[in-house]
């Protein structure tokens, strides 16, 4: 995953990423590696005294800017307003809560929020799969409306957009791949489907309702008699609720040993906000999407 991602960046282009509250060794080592790798340059805000202190346990050569900044709402605002003054074009949760970072990104007077949804879009690479896949949303919202789903969608064709995915197949994920009147995930499928033929949804092709086998699978989808063109060939899952995108996304790390990156996307920039279990790997893959989607944003 990570070669794919350094062969679509600009390395003349420069990235920056705010860290707030950057005292944290995880952390601080994917910086590292992102420096290494040419990804991206850092701020990192927070205690300066243990943020240096761990960096010389890593031994980081590199000089990055530290702002020594305690006080964990204030560390947030400072990362903002670096992104403000266009100082930074990404935006990266050290050791603080992800509710406190949120709290002033959606602020409406100072906040970053671009979008009336903020969401969490993964991408994943599994060995069975002969594809990148991008899911929503394992993270954020629980269980999301249609008007959400739409906004969430367009999230997730705004990465596929910046990972060069052509064409951008939407598959919209339920249980069964039949409308269900019961099942108000068919419904949505339906009408989401219709809004992108209708020129509503733009840029991708959706199509639903899938189950996962047959949005995956062109076997899959021909033993269930389906006879879409776009059929076992998503490489974007719109998930349905929290919990089926949190199952997916483990289950790729977990059971199939795959590779993750994820950010929040409805900023002015891609957040990153990793977490402790995810491995260093997946925190620089992470990092380098992001830089990915900021380049996109500036084309």
């Amino acid at each position: 995953m990570i070669q794919q991602f350094l062969s679509q960046l600009n390395h003349h282009q420069t990235h920056t990423i705010a860290v707030a509250c950057a005292h944290d060794e995880d952390v601080l080592s994917a910086i590292i590696q992102a420096k290494d790798a040419g990804i991206a340059n850092a701020i990192l805000v927070g205690k300066q005294e243990l943020i240096q202190s761990i960096l010389k346990d890593l031994h980081s050569n590199h000089e990055f800017l530290i702002i020594d900044e305690p006080n964990n709402e204030q560390a947030v605002k400072i990362c903002i307003d670096y992104v403000k003054q266009s100082k930074a074009n990404m935006l990266m949760k050290g050791l603080v809560d992800t509710s406190v970072l949120l709290k002033q990104v959606v602020s409406t007077q100072d906040g970053l929020k671009a979008s009336p949804v903020l969401a969490h879009v993964a991408v994943v690479k599994v060995p069975a799969i002969d594809r990148m896949l991008i899911m929503s949303d394992g993270a954020m919202n629980i269980l999301p409306s249609l008007e959400q789903k739409v906004h969430i969608l367009n999230h997730c064709v705004e990465v596929a957009k910046a990972l060069q995915f052509d064409p951008i197949r939407v598959g919209v994920i339920c249980a069964v791949e039949k409308v269900n009147p019961k099942m108000q995930c068919t419904l949505d499928a339906l009408e989401l489907k219709s809004m992108n033929e209708s020129g509503l949804i733009k840029d991708c092709v959706v199509d639903g309702p899938y189950a996962l086998d047959n949005a995956l699978s062109i076997e899959a989808a021909k033993h269930k008699g389906m006879t879409s063109a776009h059929a076992g060939l998503s490489n974007v899952l719109l998930l349905p609720n929290i919990e089926s995108g949190n199952v997916l996304y483990k289950a790729v790390t977990y059971l199939a040993q795959g590779e993750t990156a994820g950010v929040i996307m409805g900023a002015s920039v891609p957040i990153v906000v990793t977490s402790r279990s995810d491995s260093d790997k997946n925190k620089l893959n992470s990092i380098a999407l992001a830089a990915l989607i900021a380049q996109n944003n500036t084309i």
